[in-house]
């Protein structure tokens, strides 16, 4: 393969995302404890997520826009106690500030570095992460989220969105992610070369099809290979 441009999946590949949210979870449920205490007893952690739930189970034409659905829960939560108008901006600004305080995998920043040096990068996500407040904008060359796109990961046309962006064809980029099917088959099925982020060492999933063209343990591993690719750009 020769490869012009890499897009970067975020969370579960950059950074674990499961830490950050859980903070988010409790960050927002102790911000209404103080400033919204009925809401806080009528909608305890657990009874938030089973709401977010249902609110994505009712709201399909938003499976790509995590942020409208998480505004669509607090809205029903206050709501459901009383209070027609949430107070949406703080509530949002609670959780998101929360959510993007993330822990990057100890190879992420040092290989995000190596990468940027030799090929524009793009971050490709369905999450609403901001890579502005974590402080890794300056590594990427374009940014697509779904919600902007307006689909999620695996649909092609997310990918496509990268890639004029990036002003480079399909199949001349590299798409890297954690996640087989959203990461792996969507890129491969979207025109893009693949690299799975297998940080755990699990067998590739059979009813997936062929195993991805590259299947490595963590980015270093990817900058590694990157590195020993021809300077004119990694062919095979």
């Amino acid at each position: 393969m020769r490869i012009r441009a890499i897009t970067l999946d975020l969370d579960d590949t950059l950074w674990p995302v499961l830490p950050a949210l859980e903070s988010a979870d409790r960050e927002l449920d102790a911000w209404l404890q103080a400033n919204h205490p009925d809401v806080a007893r009528a909608w305890p952690i657990p009874a938030m997520r089973e709401l977010r739930a249902q609110v994505a189970a009712e709201r399909l034409d938003l499976a790509h826009d995590f942020t409208t659905q998480r505004h669509l829960t607090m809205q029903r939560a206050f709501a459901a106690c009383g209070i027609d108008e949430a107070p949406l901006e703080a509530l949002w600004e609670v959780y998101f500030s929360a959510r993007n305080r993330v822990e990057l995998y100890p190879d992420a920043l040092p290989s995000l570095e190596r990468l940027a040096a030799r090929l524009p990068l793009a971050s490709l996500t369905n999450g609403n992460a901001d890579l502005e407040r974590i402080g890794l904008h300056g590594h990427f060359a374009a940014r697509v989220c779904a919600r902007d796109a307006g689909v999620a990961k695996p649909d092609p046309r997310i990918f496509h969105a990268a890639a004029e962006r990036l002003g480079v064809a399909p199949d001349e980029i590299l798409h890297v992610g954690d996640d087989p099917v959203m990461d792996v088959a969507g890129a491969r099925d979207a025109g893009l070369h693949a690299a799975w982020i297998n940080r755990t060492g699990e067998p590739w999933p059979a009813a997936l099809g062929p195993a991805p063209e590259l299947d490595l343990r963590d980015l270093g591993t990817l900058a590694d290979w990157l590195d020993a690719q021809p300077a004119h750009g990694p062919s095979a």
